[in-house]
């Protein structure tokens, strides 16, 4: 295909159509003090391949590797083991460059993962159903809030202190474009959630209450009485799961009644890869289905009465008007799809839960190690694989000190909460089946001396 590059008329006509004095006007929403007024400063117009391969593996050598030191960086993203036969597969030709499924009878092998894929988020999540998949866990969030809008008729969302703040602000950055009024805060450093004042919160202009489980501190809450509160006053409840693993052990909040329940899938198939590309998992109600976003493979016969496989549901903007779509999503990461699928089916239900409670028994070692170092207190009273500390002390400076001394602690509240001072001290600690009892006590040696 050949590039037909815009003439300056082409642009002028353009611009002149959609009301623009120039292409500058076009990135107005952008902070200006984040635009670039010209080339990037101290960077050299030209180099030889030679010399940038050079230059470049010398600034990835300034990283930390992951997997060489003690790592307990979680809150959203998560290190666990992928077999190398995920990336085998997923690296197959039928799969590496399949695209979206339009036509049937060539994509019978990505419709038909997709139904897998589909079929285990939603056993995994306890919904009735799941979509093909999201970009990742703080878009599908969002959608959720969306849906819960065109179900209930009401602008209002009630958004718990627990939700991961990147969450929070992709949901404000959205809601500015749609109107929803969104009523969230910063959670407390102890060991309750905020269920309590959720409920009392519920009122006739609440579309929906979201959750997450365990939280942004780890912490694990019943959502049984959220979601009898929620049916009561014809309010969704929203669950939003970032750390998959987790419902290997605990009950899948779609089974507590959850109407609509959104999550990461990062932690199944997926590295961390600098923060993406990830996938967003999608699962809802049956009597919501036709208000999910996305898409939706469905199982079929053909002519001859051959099982096969079709886009059954695709309510996305590509493909109705664009003013009946409940979504304008229009690509996901199917790879990343394929490649949570084949290791779910790599571990089955009995190897997830094994999985699982591994993750719970190493937290929990290192919890109670953690606990004995002076100064330290656990927050938490339940957990899966991620707790809080209270270091007694601003935790980003101690974070940044075993850093250099090559331990990846956790993550900082602070971090997380800039200007919140009563979350300064908290450290959000990660354990899954890649730690060992060497690395925890690395991490308590580390700290008991940089807290004396």
């Amino acid at each position: 295909m050949r590039y037909l590059p815009l003439t300056p008329t082409d642009r002028s006509e353009m611009l002149a159509v959609i009301g623009a004095s120039s292409i500058d006007d076009l990135f107005v929403d952008v902070p200006e003090s984040a635009r670039l007024d010209g080339p990037v400063r101290d960077l050299p117009l030209h180099a030889s391949e030679l010399a940038v391969e050079r230059h470049m593996t010398a600034l990835a050598r300034r990283n930390t590797v992951a997997g060489e030191v003690p790592f307990f960086l979680g809150a959203g993203a998560y290190r666990h083991h992928v077999p190398a036969s995920v990336d085998h597969l997923i690296q197959r030709g039928e799969f590496l460059t399949a695209y979206t499924p339009y036509q049937p009878e060539i994509a019978q092998g990505t419709l038909q993962m997709l139904f897998e894929f589909q079929t285990q988020v939603a056993r995994l999540l306890g919904t009735d159903v799941a979509n093909a998949s999201m970009y990742d866990g703080s878009t599908a969030c969002w959608e959720a809030i969306g849906m819960a809008r065109r179900i209930t008729r009401r602008g209002k969302a009630l958004l718990s202190s627990g939700l991961h703040p990147h969450y929070v602000s992709v949901a404000k950055t959205m809601a500015r474009y749609t109107g929803d009024l969104l009523e969230t805060g910063a959670p407390a450093l102890t060991a309750q959630t905020d269920v309590d004042q959720l409920i009392a919160s519920i009122d006739a202009d609440t579309s929906c209450v979201v959750v997450q489980y365990p939280d942004i501190l780890g912490r694990v809450a019943d959502l049984t009485p959220l979601a009898e509160a929620c049916q009561a006053n014809k309010a969704l409840l929203i669950a939003v799961v970032t750390e998959p693993v987790a419902l290997g052990a605990l009950r899948a909040p779609g089974e507590m009644g959850a109407d609509i329940v959104v999550g990461e899938g990062q932690s199944l198939g997926v590295g961390l890869q600098f923060g993406g590309p990830y996938v967003g998992l999608f699962g809802c109600k049956d009597k919501y289905v036709r208000q999910m976003p996305g898409r939706l493979c469905g199982e079929t016969v053909d002519a001859d009465g051959r099982r096969g496989f079709v886009l059954t549901l695709s309510t996305r903007e590509q493909h109705i008007r664009r003013e009946k779509a409940t979504s304008n999503i229009c690509t996901n990461s199917g790879l990343c799809a394929l490649a949570f699928s084949i290791h779910m089916t790599l571990l089955g239900e009995a190897g997830l839960r094994r999985l699982a409670g591994i993750n719970h028994a190493m937290a929990c070692r290192a919890a109670d190690r953690l606990a004995q170092v002076p100064g330290v207190r656990v927050i938490n009273q339940a957990f899966f694989n991620e707790f809080t500390l209270d270091l007694g002390q601003e935790a980003r400076p101690v974070v940044r000190t075993l850093a250099e001394r090559g331990v990846l602690a956790g993550v900082s509240l602070g971090r997380l909460y800039p200007g919140e001072a009563a979350l300064a001290n908290g450290l959000v600690v990660a354990v899954t089946e890649t730690v060992t009892d060497e690395d925890i006590e690395a991490l308590a040696t580390a700290l008991t001396e940089v807290l004396a």
